[in-house]
């Protein structure tokens, strides 16, 4: 069994990951919360991405995989965000993901051959209004995660995946009504906003030997929003 450690995995997309995961391989979850693990078959680290330092003696010495969850929806005018804004969200989403990696990289490095996940967005490839904030942070992370791909390659694979909006707490805001529901699901040629599970069994896919020739790309799990037209 592999040993896999999500950090951020007590909600949305991490909390369906660990439900993919939970009966063939060993999950450690680092997350704020476990309100939700009560039915996960996990091992839970309280942990705050944004200001702790991961304690890797509650891990195994072997991490076969690993993924980065956290991130942040801040939608927001240009000329009403301030540089502090931007800093909130590139801490959150890369940052803290390269503390994490630094922190556990012994770990990673003692598996035959481990795999990173984590996760962009539709907007870091398209041009969207006020996206500005989560599309520099997150194409941070797409930028990073190639380089690190190559520069461990064959012992570290590293991929991202980069979904548009998906039902998860963090995009609450956005889908709390049919209406909203129903403009969203418009808005993608496949004519519905993305599920949990969307992500989960892409990010099952890249943590599995199934995908051990497949490292430094990047998986637009997005409803076919960044490449196909079709309502123009």
């Amino acid at each position: 069994m592999k040993n896999i450690l999500l950090i951020g995995g007590s909600y949305g997309i991490g909390l369906a990951i660990a439900k993919e995961l939970q009966f063939e391989n060993n999950v450690y979850i680092a997350s704020r919360s476990n309100e939700n693990l009560s039915d996960v078959k996990a091992i839970h680290i309280a942990f705050d991405a944004t200001t702790d330092t991961i304690d890797t003696s509650k891990l195994p010495t072997i991490i076969d995989g690993l993924v980065y969850c956290p991130g942040s929806i801040n939608l927001r005018p240009f000329k009403g965000l301030k540089p502090e804004a931007f800093e909130t969200d590139l801490q959150i989403n890369f940052l803290s993901l390269v503390k994490v990696i630094q922190s556990v990289l012994p770990n990673l490095l003692a598996s035959e051959q481990a795999s990173i996940v984590a996760f962009s967005s539709v907007a870091a490839t398209m041009g969207m209004p006020f996206h500005t904030s989560v599309a520099a942070s997150k194409g941070a992370i797409e930028g990073f995660a190639k380089a690190l791909a190559a520069e461990y390659a064959p012992k570290i694979r590293v991929n991202v995946i980069a979904p548009s909006l998906t039902d998860t707490p963090l995009a609450d805001k956005f889908l709390n009504n049919e209406t909203k529901q129903e403009k969203s699901a418009e808005r993608h040629p496949l004519k519905r906003f993305g599920k949990p599970e969307d992500s989960a069994q892409m990010a099952t896919f890249l943590l599995s030997d199934k995908s051990s020739w497949i490292s430094g790309q990047i998986f637009h799990v997005d409803g076919g929003m960044s490449s196909l037209l079709v309502n123009g």
